[in-house]
């Protein structure tokens, strides 16, 4: 499909990777949208009944006449990106390193629905800080690697790719690249898996930084701050009337596949409503350059992933990682953005996490290195330079 080396190896070696989509396959997805048959929509629905259809056409015909995939191809290409096999499943990451000696491993982990599409604004400040205005002191080699079973990770071949395995897998791949010693960060699953990373290797985790961590609060508590009552509803909201997709994703992620493998236009619906709901604008494009966050859903249309990426769903579901957390004493930090799915609170997060570094920002959701990569780029320095 893509790439000068896109084959599954039974090894353990590194190889160099390149994105090459082919022509066809373009085509083939321009046609897809010229051609999509739309639903009907009540007058007025809004946003009530799910992403609107004025809106999703609006974006299906920018992606199919306006947005040039090569040119995003080439940007993503101008990062070193590699692959190797890891528990029989192939890996791809990008690893870039920076020109700065003493700068610290760290490998930072995505979510769904997103991709390494979502680090391409910090990726230069968090290598070359120097060339950004930065101090040189606080850069970073960084490992960027695909969610098995999303992008180029994918799909999955076999059952059992939970978060603990991945984490598993995480430190292998860091071990291979010859870190010994390196800091974990991620959001949404990167968030879980990045904190399983300090639970399962905490002898290589110099610290582990968070842009999403799930709240626990005991259902007896009743002496709770205003804020925190505000963070409780929303979480709770959050539960009775946006985990649809999850429960889907962790029940029948085969049957979903079908319509998202077949349809751009549906999984452009699936992915784009997420980047409204959980960012800090009105529309996904208010948030997010809708450019980037068409080159993450082309992403997951030109790889086929829609169904392997919601196995993880599946798989965790049963593995017990939506349980209580186990508890962690690697040094934490957390940066708390106000239109996160379901904001922390510190006080109930201490108690199962060694919390070190908390930030509170006034903006930025779900997605925050792609709606705001200063203030993660900030706060990722900020935590770590204590911990080098």
């Amino acid at each position: 499909m893509a790439s000068t080396v896109n084959r599954m190896t039974n090894d353990s070696e590194i190889h160099p990777f390149r994105i090459e989509i082919p022509q066809a396959e373009l085509d083939d997805l321009r046609s897809r949208l010229a051609r999509t048959r739309w639903p009907d929509q009540l007058q007025d629905a809004g946003w009530d009944y799910g992403i609107p259809l004025g809106y999703v056409r609006d974006l299906a015909g920018y992606w199919r006449t306006d947005y040039d995939w090569r040119a995003h191809e080439r940007e993503l290409n101008e990062f070193p990106q590699f692959t190797t096999t890891i528990q029989r499943q192939r890996v791809h990451f990008l690893h870039v390193r920076s020109p700065e000696p003493e700068a610290v491993p760290l490998i930072m982990t995505h979510g769904w629905p997103g991709s390494i599409v979502e680090f391409t604004k910090v990726i230069g400040p968090l290598t070359d800080p120097r060339a950004h205005g930065g101090d040189p002191a606080d850069a970073f080699h960084l490992v960027l690697p695909s969610i098995p079973g999303y992008g180029f990770s994918g799909p999955t071949r076999e059952r059992g790719w939970d978060v603990h395995r991945i984490a598993v897998a995480w430190d292998e791949l860091m071990t291979r690249l010859g870190y010994q010693r390196y800091g974990a960060q991620g959001g949404d699953w990167g968030s879980s898996i990045s904190r399983e990373l300090g639970i399962t290797a905490p002898g290589h985790i110099i610290g582990v930084h968070l842009n999403m961590l799930i709240p626990q609060v005991p259902s007896d508590e009743t002496e709770l701050t205003e804020v925190e009552q505000a963070r409780v509803e929303r979480s709770r909201q959050f539960r009775s009337t946006g985990m649809g997709y999850g429960m889907i994703q962790s029940t029948r992620p085969q049957t979903l596949a079908y319509a998202l493998t077949d349809s751009p236009a549906g999984q452009l619906a699936w992915i784009t409503e997420k980047f409204r709901e959980w960012t800090d604008g009105d529309l996904p494009d208010d948030a997010v350059d809708r450019d980037q966050l068409l080159t993450n859903v082309t992403l997951y249309w030109l790889t086929g992933t829609a169904g392997s990426s919601a196995r993880l769903y599946f798989e965790s579901a049963r593995s017990g990682a939506w349980g209580p957390p186990a508890p962690s004493t690697v040094p934490t930090g957390v940066a708390v953005f106000p239109y996160e799915i379901a904001p922390p609170i510190r006080r109930f997060a201490e108690r199962s996490n060694n919390i070190v570094h908390w930030s509170e920002f006034d903006r930025g959701g779900h997605f925050a290195a792609m709606e705001e990569p200063d203030l993660l780029v900030g706060d990722v320095r900020q935590f770590f330079r204590p911990l080098r």
